[in-house]
This record gives structure tokens, sequence and C-alpha cells, in this order.
């Protein structure tokens, strides 16, 4: 995983799920509170959504094959849109279902100070694997607010933690809202509203996590700045006259593969015209790492002729 990849955050955010799982488990054995089954759920889930992520990011690192010349860069993009399904069936679908089985059914809380000591507890945790979410993402967002940073973003791995982060810890807070009504009125219905809650916001995440995961998977253009830097670097030092037309793709977070055809003088030799091609491609390299597959096609300008 790059520099950006965020393996910090994921990694935090596993060991904070596996905790919280473990003891969200122990709660709802104790007190039957539908609003900590579905936590629960929602827990085992993240923390199979995490190893998923690290499991992409091992995946994309494999060589370029017969198969795959290109690499594996998009295994990341795969198995982070395989974390918005796990998400919404494992995670929302069910929240739903139990919230719903909670309202027809109700059931009242057993022991509920118990439930809510783990969701304080679960609380603090999750806040902490969010603020480390928080400080790895800072570097990466160049003055872009939040949103937009998940938006833009060509890594997968830090806005799928962010926003799965966000989600977990306002669901905590809806948890406990609910179990503390339930406790001081009697009323099982404020605990199966939380679970219907917590349900509703999971599959609203789950929904932009598979958005902003397919646009990547099925293959997103460098960024606007990139893009002009590649057309500065093509033509510079009066090599080409001008880019005919550019098209880029991402493989991967830190793999770009660019094509591009540009305008020839007339009267240039061959050879000459093959060194100015490696040159272009070794300039556009250097103006724009990522970009690792570079091929630049000469052509007439035909818009002059």
């Amino acid at each position: 995983m790059s520099a950006g990849g965020g393996r910090k955050a994921v990694i935090a955010a596993l060991l904070a799920n596996l905790g919280i799982a473990i003891a969200k488990l122990v709660a709802f054995v104790v007190t039957r509170s539908s609003s900590m089954l579905a936590e629960s759920v929602h827990s085992l889930a993240d923390c199979g959504n995490q190893g998923l992520l690290l499991f992409g990011a091992k995946r994309a690192t494999l060589a370029p094959d017969e198969d795959h010349p290109f690499g594996h860069g998009t295994a990341r993009y795969f198995w982070a849109f395989v974390v918005a399904v796990v998400l919404f069936t494992v995670g929302g679908a069910f929240a739903l279902y139990e919230g719903v089985e909670k309202l027809r059914h109700p059931h009242h809380l057993d022991a509920p100070l118990v439930a809510l000591g783990v969701l304080v507890v679960a609380i603090v945790l999750e806040s902490f694997s969010l603020r480390t979410a928080v400080r790895e993402t800072r570097p990466s967002l160049a003055g872009r607010s939040y949103w937009r940073f998940i938006h833009e973003s060509k890594t997968p791995e830090l806005p799928v933690v962010l926003l799965e982060d966000a989600a977990a810890l306002i669901g905590l807070v809806v948890a406990f809202a609910g179990v503390s009504l339930t406790a001081l009125t009697g009323q099982p219905a404020f605990d199966a509203a939380g679970t219907v809650t917590i349900g509703a916001l999971l599959v609203v995440v789950a929904g932009i996590l598979a958005v902003e995961m397919h646009s990547l998977l099925i293959g997103e253009a460098a960024a606007p700045g990139e893009v002009a830097a590649i057309r500065a670097a093509l033509t510079a030092n009066g090599d080409f006259d001008r880019v005919i037309h550019l098209r880029t793709m991402h493989l991967g977070p830190d793999e770009l593969l660019v094509g591009a055809k540009v305008a020839t003088p007339p009267g240039v030799p061959s050879e000459t015209l093959s060194e100015r091609i490696d040159a272009a491609e070794e300039r556009v390299r250097a103006a724009v790492p990522a970009a690792r597959l570079v091929y630049v096609e000469p052509d007439v300008d035909r818009t002059i002729r």
C-alpha cells in the first residue's frame, strides 16, 4: 500500500473494531438489546472489511503477467467495492431487518447499564480510530473538504475507513440514545427504532462507497492538474507542435496509463522522432510520477493541413 493508502488507518480501524465487536457481543448476550446486536454485526462486518482492504492492497502488488499485462493495481478498487457490498448486506440490511422484527415483537432490555457501559467504551475506541483516519487523510486534502476528498481520491482505503468510522461513531451514539430511552421509559420501541436508524445509515454509506468505488473500478482519468502537467511535458522543448488528443486512466492509485497523439513538425527524421518520443515519455514520468505506462503516437497535424 502506498504512503497515501492509509495502511495505518486501516490497521487502527481493524484493531478497534475487533475489540468493540467482542464487547458488543457480550453485551448483547447479557441485555438482549437489538441495537447491541445490530452494532455487533456492524463491527464484525467492519473487521472483515478492513481485512478485505488489506488483502486488496496485497494483491495489487503482484507483478504483471501474461493474463494481466498492466498489473493488478485495480484489485484495490475491486475489494473496496466488495466492502461496500458487505456493508450494505451484512451491516445495513441485517440491522433494518432486526429493527423491524423488534418493532413487531418488542423485547424488554436486560441489564441496560451493561449495554450503556459497553457503548461508552466503544464510542471512545471508535473515536480514536476515526482520529487516526483523519490524521492520515490530512496530508492528502490539499485544501479540499473531506467530502470532496472522498469523491476525488484515487486511493480507496482512506475514503472507505473515513466513512466506515464516521458511520460507526454515529451509529454508536444512536444506539446509546435508543438503549437509554428504553431503559428510562420501559418502551422497547426506542431500542428498535435505534436499530432501524443504524441500518438506514449503513445502507446510505454503503451506497456512497459503491458509487465511488464503481467509478474507480471502471477507470477514472487523471486529475485536471495532472492532465495539464502531462500536456505541458509532451510539448516541452518544442519537440512536438501540440497534443492532438490525450487519454489517461488510473490502473491503481499510483499507476496511471497515458496514451497521447502528438502533432509532429514536418520533415523530422525517424531517428530524431524516436529520440523525441523517448524524451517526451521521460518528461511525462518526471512531471507525474504515477504515469508509469506512457505511449506517445506521432501524427500529422491535420487541422493545419
